[in-house]
């Protein structure tokens, strides 16, 4: 069985994408980890990818992550998408929610990974 599977890894912190990357890597090495830099990065990248998993930053220049995983919902009907964000508040919470779309606070750790990455697993 082929166990190779993506993630896409979208923020606008080089930093809290090469931790959530190395995270994802040290679970899965099999896995394909793709970045993007804004939600417009993601868009344009996602369709092709057609990954597992997209965390998602909040608080993006450009289109937020909200606005972002809106669109990648339609875009990629079969991912699991987790939004991540430092500021906490119930109206992006409740978002989340309506859209079926999972919410984590930052920062992001390995045991937070790995409990999201566990739940995709049958």
């Amino acid at each position: 069985m082929n166990d190779s599977k993506t993630v896409l890894i979208v923020d606008d912190s080089r930093v809290s994408r090469l931790m959530a990357h190395q995270f994802v890597l040290s679970i899965k090495p099999h896995w394909t980890v793709v970045e993007a830099a804004t939600g417009e990065d993601a868009l344009a990248k996602a369709p092709a990818l057609q990954p597992v998993l997209i965390l998602m930053d909040v608080n993006m220049p450009g289109m937020g992550g909200v606005a972002a995983a809106e669109q990648l919902r339609a875009l990629c009907p079969h991912s699991h998408i987790s939004l991540l964000t430092a500021n906490v508040q119930n109206a992006t919470r409740n978002r989340a929610a309506e859209l079926g779309i999972g919410f984590m606070e930052k920062p992001i750790t390995e045991s937070r990974i790995h409990q999201l990455i566990g739940a995709l697993e049958p």
